[in-house]
């Protein structure tokens, strides 16, 4: 495992991934696990819900987008979109984040002055826990990207895996072993964005 500052700086969007995996489905399922245990939450709410989709789950997720957005994609350019589907399904999982909405306002009703932020500290969390299991799954060779075809497809996927309602889609991070660079990346200058006093 690299160190800290090394998975930082080696995190990359991948698009092109294969159906192949150098660690193992349990492997995988630890770093979510200890990820969604560790991360911290406002008021400790532990709101996070993950849902981890392999083998024919996860390519059924990705044939759930493909045709949802055929019925609002014009014909004519659907064909772009269609590729970009594709290039998901060939990747070996998707990791699917929500927050658990129950949760969220069980807090608001039991701290109402706090009633307005909550949603903003859920979103936050739910961001450092993304951003922990994407660094964590290049840590062990597997390419990823986020995706966010929520909330056009959450109906569906919360019917065809039987999740609970108030459970709120955020993201999709399609994973699998990368088959090609992502290129460089550019950086806007950092003294521009980071102001220090002392």
């Amino acid at each position: 495992m690299k160190d800290l500052k090394q998975l930082v700086e080696n995190r990359r969007t991948y698009y092109a991934i294969e159906k192949k995996s150098p660690i193992s489905d349990q492997e995988i399922k630890d770093i979510i696990d200890h990820a969604v245990k560790y991360v911290p939450s406002a008021f400790n709410s532990q709101s996070a819900r993950v849902v981890l989709l392999l083998g024919e789950n996860h390519d059924k997720l990705w044939e759930i987008t493909r045709e949802t957005l055929r019925k609002i994609v014009p014909a004519d350019s659907f064909a772009s979109t269609d590729a970009k589907i594709d290039g998901f399904k060939n990747g070996y999982g998707t990791i699917m984040f929500f927050e658990d909405e129950e949760v969220i306002e069980g807090l608001q009703e039991q701290f109402s002055l706090y009633k307005d932020v909550f949603p903003i500290w859920s979103l936050q969390s739910s961001g450092m826990l993304q951003y922990l299991i994407w660094i964590t799954i290049e840590g062990k060779s597997l390419g990823a990207s986020l995706q966010h075809y929520n909330p056009l497809i959450d109906d569906e996927v919360k019917e065809t895996w039987g999740l609970p309602k108030k459970w709120k889609l955020l993201a999709q991070m399609p994973f699998g072993t990368p088959v090609q660079d992502p290129g460089d990346k550019e950086f806007s200058p950092v003294e521009s964005r980071v102001k220090m006093f002392s």
